[in-house]
């Protein structure tokens, strides 16, 4: 994440203080213009940093937001439910990040056919009407998590990725970048297997891992909450293996301080992703021009720059 977009952040997150969730809304009075906001799950820290900055913007632009999602990732038809609710309560333009691009087609057309502008955010789709894409470019996000392994582990290194529920493009795309990443690297990736984006899926499948592969070295995991129950399996274990995950969540912020086998994780800007979602929903719905694709960024998290991130995210959940 670059640094001038990292101080907008911190400089939105002190003025505006962190709002409850859980399908948040801001307050707003009749006749107040409604921007529909779905992500993938309504626990996790990241979605939660997410709403946070979705509701900040309807704060300050004075649009009423219905942030909602479902209670896991995998929940696809509940998620695909909300879309169409917000489309019943015809809100003026609806931002989505889809767990399933392809299964949500139907209803993004539904939207469109409805007059209302459709925004991607966090994870792209295949669909030419959309009005922009915003979020991570996931390829590029997923080369420097494998980049930074490889060259800790150095060539003929032994890695394994955990990733998403397949057929996820976000979980597809981390990992495709990573692999390709490690692969050029001169490492060896052994498997790629699921485990939902759920840690003790991720406790689970690295355990059998362990047992499949007993020279792997480094593990690149496409989320935290799979990192953080990969690192519990390795510990239990006594393996010296090397975990890095996606996202840098408050835990795997606290994971990476320790200095044990959660080395790094990827960070991009869930606050940018929710604020700006909202921001450019609210040009689409007034009819102005909205950027194709707008791209906020990643960086890598680990002992040399973790201090500084958590406390940016301090700031950021009011801690």
């Amino acid at each position: 994440m670059k640094r001038r977009v990292l101080a907008v952040v911190i400089i939105l997150c002190v003025l505006i203080p962190f709002t409850a969730f859980a399908g948040g809304q801001t307050e707003a009075g009749e006749g107040t213009m409604k921007i529909g906001y779905i992500v993938k799950d309504n626990t996790s820290d990241y979605w939660k940093i997410v709403e946070a900055g979705a509701l900040a913007a309807g704060k300050d632009l004075g649009v009423e937001v219905l942030f909602n999602g479902p209670n896991a990732e995998t929940e696809v038809m509940q998620q695909i439910s909300m879309m169409e609710d917000m489309i019943t309560n015809k809100v003026a333009a609806l931002v989505v990040a889809p767990s399933q691009p392809k299964a949500a087609i139907s209803v993004f057309n539904s939207a469109n056919a409805a007059g209302i502008p459709v925004l991607l955010a966090d994870t792209d789709a295949d669909w030419d009407k959309k009005i922009t894409f915003l979020g991570t470019g996931n390829e590029a996000a997923g080369k420097i998590g494998g980049e930074y392994i490889a060259k800790k582990l150095g060539a003929g290194a032994e890695v394994i990725i955990l990733r998403g529920a397949l057929g996820d493009l976000t979980h597809d795309q981390r990992s495709s970048g990573a692999a390709e990443a490690v692969k050029a690297a001169g490492c060896v990736v052994m498997d790629i297997q699921p485990a939902d984006s759920d840690m003790a899926k991720g406790m689970d499948v690295m355990e059998n891992m362990i047992q499949a592969y007993p020279n792997i070295k480094g593990v690149f995991c496409t989320n935290d909450a799979m990192a953080i129950g990969a690192s519990r399996a390795i510990e239990k274990s006594g393996k010296d293996i090397m975990v890095i995950g996606f996202d840098a969540i408050p835990v795997a912020v606290e994971e990476i301080m320790k200095g044990k086998t959660f080395k790094g994780s990827v960070a991009q800007s869930p606050y940018n992703i929710g604020y700006m979602g909202v921001e450019n929903a609210v040009k689409a719905a007034n009819g102005e021009t909205v950027e194709k694709r707008i791209d906020t960024g990643a960086e890598m998290i680990d002992s040399t720059n973790v201090q500084r991130y958590s406390d940016d995210l301090g700031k950021l959940l009011g801690n």
